[in-house]
């Protein structure tokens, strides 16, 4: 459980240290990060109660379903793939266009909890980072 508080008292600007365990690569690595996002926005699509999810994301999807493994890519202790492209993430503030109320929040979950669940193997890793997410998640709402 050390990569629980690693993962959880990571700053984002951190340099990646290959040498300590971390929720990136006890998960998977990059293959697993993927498969997250993949998974994420393929929830989005084929569920009918995350269809006002959907509707605020530009399409196609790809350019945010990239952003999303690039984010995961550095919060989950990888290489800093967000960060290198665009910058700290400031994820609220990069948010602040859309109406992010507890529905969305919600919705944004249900789709996360999923892909996880597909994704990531150990139940346990699952729930650290869904609960580590679920933070960042609610703390997006602006309504």
């Amino acid at each position: 459980m050390n990569w629980i508080k690693k993962l959880l008292g990571r700053s984002p600007q951190d340099d990646r240290d290959p040498s300590q365990s971390n929720a990136y690569d006890i998960i998977g690595g990059d293959k697993t990060i993927r498969a997250i996002a993949k998974h994420f926005y393929q929830e989005m699509r084929q569920r009918e109660d995350t269809r006002q999810l959907l509707a605020i994301h530009p399409h196609p999807l790809a350019q945010s379903e990239q952003k999303l493994y690039e984010f995961l890519s550095g919060w989950l202790g990888g290489p800093q793939l967000f960060q290198q492209k665009y910058g700290n993430p400031m994820l609220r503030a990069r948010h602040m266009n859309f109406a992010i109320d507890e529905n969305m929040r919600d919705q944004w979950l249900l789709c996360m909890k999923a892909a996880l669940k597909t994704a990531v193997p150990q139940a346990e890793h699952q729930q650290v980072i869904y609960q580590a997410i679920a933070q960042l998640a609610d703390h997006m709402r602006n309504r």
